[in-house]
């Protein structure tokens, strides 16, 4: 194995142009660590916020983007023994994806599902990760109930449609064209609306109120959420990209005993991922062994167009996941 790697590195923070490939050190595996020969890594919208600034890495980890990948264990630190040298795996990682090789505790690997390239399993992670994460741990969606998704036809709402709907929820979504709300339906949605000419205050409210909300646009849609929950209703923030202040009356929280939950996943601790790791290879993974779950994919890029892959993203115009192949 060599000793450096071609990567993405952020030069400054800026735009899609200020990613560039360099070249770094391959990295070595601690205790309880493997390193992946990267055969994918997905592009997400952190790396995106990560490269103009706004969302710093934690201190330990790679300052170069990417939090998921697929590829090959080539290397296992002490007291590894899940994983062998040798094993195909798909990963989040607390950054450095942009890599021909890349750094990840051995608790937050996955298997690649039966049937399914390195390609669509690259993909898996971030999204999954977060969908499990955030709507059915902390968001404790149950079957029967009503659930809408903002951004339907982003990673994490094509994930978390399909999700939902196996698991026997009515699922509601939210797209800006056509074209996207065409795709949430195929996915398993009820109703796909049209933010741009539809009301989800609306059409929610006279089906009777969401119980759960996933939302990741944060400003002027916080209120409006706050109205579309029913009673007892749930609203999980995973993002805020229209900015994260908002004038609040506390007075519809506390009569109607409303629930306003959040996390992001990056800071988490490693115990707390690896936990989300081994509920979703009990839970999630024999659906995508089964085909009956999969990732729907957008584009690819190679390494060196990293920069188009986030121009592609930041026109909002595509559906699903972009991958790198590296």
């Amino acid at each position: 194995m060599s000793q450096t790697m071609r990567a993405i590195e952020i030069t400054e923070a800026g735009g899609p142009e200020v990613l560039q490939l360099c070249e770094r050190p391959v990295p070595t595996p601690g205790a309880g660590e493997v390193v992946i020969k990267v055969a994918y890594a997905g592009v997400n919208r952190p790396d995106a916020l990560q490269r103009a600034g706004m969302y710093a890495p934690p201190p330990t980890a790679s300052d170069l983007p990417g939090l998921e990948a697929s590829g090959e264990i080539v290397a296992i630190g002490e007291g590894v023994s899940e994983w062998e040298v040798g094993d195909k795996v798909c990963a989040l990682l607390p950054g450095g994806g942009y890599a021909e090789y890349v750094l990840t505790p051995a608790a937050h690997c996955l298997p690649i599902p039966e049937g399914m390239g390195l390609r669509e399993a690259a993909c898996l992670p971030e999204t999954f990760f977060t969908v499990w994460s955030n709507v059915f741990q902390r968001g404790g969606l149950q079957a029967g109930e009503r659930f809408l998704v903002h951004g339907g036809s982003s990673g994490i709402g094509t994930t978390a449609i399909q999700l939902a709907k196996i698991f026997g929820v009515r699922v509601f979504a939210t797209a800006g064209s056509d074209d996207k709300c065409e795709a949430c339906l195929k996915l398993g949605a009820e109703r796909a609306i049209n933010y741009r000419d539809e009301d989800f205050v609306e059409i929610l409210r006279a089906e009777g109120g969401a119980n759960l909300i996933l939302d990741m646009v944060g400003g002027s849609y916080f209120p409006r959420n706050i109205k579309t929950l029913s009673d007892d209703g749930r609203l999980v923030q995973i993002a805020f990209l229209t900015g994260p202040k908002v004038e609040l009356n506390f007075a519809q929280i506390m009569t109607r005993r409303l629930t306003v939950t959040g996390s992001t996943l990056r800071p988490q601790s490693d115990l707390a991922k690896a936990k989300i790791a081994a509920d979703l290879r009990e839970k999630v993974w024999p659906l995508l062994d089964a085909g009956r779950v999969a990732p729907v994919m957008d584009s690819e890029f190679a390494l060196e167009e990293a920069s188009a892959a986030h121009a592609r993203m930041e026109t909002s115009g595509h559906i699903g996941k972009i991958v790198l192949k590296v």
